[in-house]
Formats: C-alpha cells, sequence, structure tokens
C-alpha cells in the first residue's frame, strides 16, 4: 500500500494530524498500539488560559482560545458527540500572598481574571482560608470521547494500524519511506517520549517529566467548575472527579506511586468536608520540552521526516493549533511559527 504519509502514534498530536490531513484531501496510515495508560490519555484535558504563581498569559492563548473552540466543535460534529466544555477555574489561596498576587494582577490586567462577589461561597464543600479567584473562560476536553471516537473512525476506514512501532522495520530512502509492506512519501512521529530515543529527533532537548494523578468518587459535589488549590479537581460524570497532577523530573519507574496516593489522600482530606473513594490511579509520562515550546516540522536534512510532539501539559491547545499548522506547511507552503519550527535546532539536528 501507499501513503502520503505514515503517523506514527495516536495520542492528541497524531488524532488531530490525522484529522487535518484528512481534511485537506491526503492519504495517511496511523501506527499505533493501545495504550491506556498514554499521556494523553491520563491528562486532565484542561485548557487554562493562565499559569504559575505570577499568574500570567500563557503562550499564545489569545490565537489559541478560539482556534481550540472552533476546531473541538468541528471535531464533535464529526464524531456525533461534545468534545469541548467551557467552564471557569475557582483557585483557592494557599497562603496570602498568593491572594494578594492575584489581587495585584487582577488589578493590572482583568482579562481571564474575575474577583468573586462572595468569598464564600463554596465554604459548605471545601476548608479555604484565604478565599479565591477565578480563571475564566477555560475548557474541559473530553480526551477519552476524543480519542477513541477518532479511533473508531480510523478503524473503520483502515487507517489505523493497531500494532507497536518497530523502529528497525524503517527504511529511509531518497525517493520514499517503507516500513514493512507500506509506503509513503513521508513519516511523522507523533509518539511522545518514544522520539528523544529515535535515531532522527533524539538531539532534540526533551525534558519528559511524569504525571500522577487519581479518580475519586464524592457525593455532592459540585460540577460547575474545576476546583484548584495545589491540585487540580476536575469535575468528569456523575459525581466522579479527576484529581491531580504531579510533576516529576526525576522518577525511576513511569508507574503509580504509594507516596503520590498518600500524598494526595491526605490533602483531599483536609481540602474536602465531604467523603470521598478512590476509584483509580494511574500515571504517564509527558513529552515535555526544556524550553517548553513544542518540536514542529520536518527534519532539515531529511525533509521525509517528520515531527509532532512536545506538547507537555498545553497539548489540548497546542495539538489541534501546530496539526493543522504543519498540514498548512505541506499544502501551503506556510511558514511553522518560528518558536516551534524544529529548524530552531538545525545544529542540533545535524550531529550524528
Amino acid at each position: 500500500m501507499h501513503y502520503d504519509f505514515l503517523i506514527v502514534g495516536q495520542g492528541i498530536s497524531g488524532t488531530w494530524l490525522s484529522y487535518y490531513l484528512q481534511k485537506a484531501g491526503y492519504s495517511f496510515l496511523v501506527i499505533d498500539e493501545y495504550n491506556s495508560n498514554s499521556p494523553s490519555r491520563v491528562a486532565a484535558g484542561i485548557i487554562n488560559p493562565v499559569t504559575g504563581r505570577r499568574i500570567v498569559k500563557t503562550w499564545m492563548i489569545d490565537e489559541l482560545l478560539p482556534f481550540v473552540k472552533s476546531a473541538y466543535e468541528e471535531m464533535g460534529k464529526e464524531l456525533n458527540t461534545s468534545l469541548i466544555n467551557t467552564t471557569r477555574i475557582i483557585d483557592f489561596f494557599p497562603t496570602a500572598q498568593m491572594k494578594l498576587a492575584f489581587e495585584n494582577r487582577y488589578a493590572s490586567d482583568t482579562q481571564y481574571l474575575h474577583k468573586p462577589a462572595n468569598e464564600y461561597e463554596w465554604a459548605g464543600y471545601f476548608n479555604y482560608s484565604f478565599g479565591f479567584g477565578e480563571i475564566t473562560p477555560c475548557y474541559y476536553i473530553d480526551l477519552p470521547q476524543l480519542l477513541d471516537g477518532w479511533r473508531k473512525k480510523l478503524l473503520k476506514q483502515e487507517l489505523l494500524l493497531e500494532e507497536k512501532f518497530e523502529m528497525e522495520k524503517l527504511a529511509v530512502t531518497e525517493k520514499e519511506i517503507v516500513y514493512k509492506d507500506y509506503h509513503a512519501h513521508k513519516i511523522i512521529f507523533c509518539d511522545g517520549n518514544a522520539a528523544a530515543q529515535s535515531t532522527w529527533f533524539k538531539n532534540l532537548p526533551f525534558a519528559p517529566n511524569k504525571g500522577e494523578a487519581l479518580w475519586i468518587e464524592a457525593d455532592g459535589l459540585p460540577s460547575s467548575a474545576i476546583f484548584k488549590q495545589g491540585i487540580n479537581f476536575v469535575p468528569l460524570s456523575n459525581n466522579l472527579f479527576w484529581v491531580g497532577s504531579s510533576y516529576e523530573w526525576d522518577f525511576q519507574s513511569d508507574q503509580p506511586t504509594e507516596l503520590f496516593r498518600e500524598k494526595i489522600t491526605g490533602q483531599l482530606k483536609y481540602w474536602l468536608k465531604v467523603p470521598f473513594k478512590i476509584i483509580d490511579h494511574r500515571a504517564a509520562v509527558r513529552p515535555a520540552t526544556l524550553e517548553r515550546r513544542p518540536f514542529v516540522g520536518f527534519h532539515p536534512q531529511l525533509p521525509s521526516i517528520g515531527i509532532l510532539n512536545g506538547m507537555g501539559t498545553k497539548g489540548c491547545s497546542l495539538a489541534p493549533f501546530f496539526a493543522k499548522a504543519i498540514t498548512e506547511h505541506l499544502a501551503l507552503q506556510k511558514p511553522i511559527h518560528g518558536e516551534a519550527d524544529i529548524h530552531r535546532f538545525s545544529r542540533l539536528l545535524s550531529r550524528a
């Protein structure tokens, strides 16, 4: 079989890349072994427009928010489901200093920030001492619906090869890409941390970090917002909540740890005023980067080999945006954003 593209990986990056390539009329085959603990499947699915203790806007967020809202609505129609929900984050201040930081930021820039009229609004559900601020709008993305729905569509169209990609079976020639019995003009890697070990992209400054999360049941808690106090508390459905996450750059295993479970359980017992039950505990390693900017584009010396990777914690917003960008680069020769294009690492990529 011959295709325009082979796509390695069907996480959030591979999903959106195959979606936009299909819309542009390209042929492709996605190669992916299902993994329930992939970063895309463990993530909460939050798009938060601000970040950090200084409460600053995230990179490109003014451009990203309207784009992703439209993109997920369109994909939802394609899959006959709802993928994106507008919500807000109730950010409980852990200290008086953090409350002051929020108020100072609010005084200079009210975009995405809101001061509540009643600081005791959530006192019936949570223990907190320093009030809270609101971040709005935020979005919650139903990642299981997105990934599973698109996977079913790919299978139905016979565009998904369900197996682990075997790098040793890949041959790259001047004229084409050959993988087993499949031929293509180009191959694009959307395979998360595996790319950090690949022949072509191992010199890119990946900085993978591990995250863990709990799924809990908590009857009676409101589901009208995402709640945050050191950890995020994300309503899913039917009294089910996602709670996390951790950020570990130095870790020995990609498996869930008892240390995280005990720590978060202790925080929840202090924070919540209602009983809860742990349903699941999962972990994954995010494909993050040292610069906190994604890796997008084609190898400067081997233009038949591409990458869409390194989304870190911002995959829900960056993946669709740069999947469309790489598609428009191919179809219309539009340049890729300079802070994302891997050509910024041409010297590193030229090393053996």
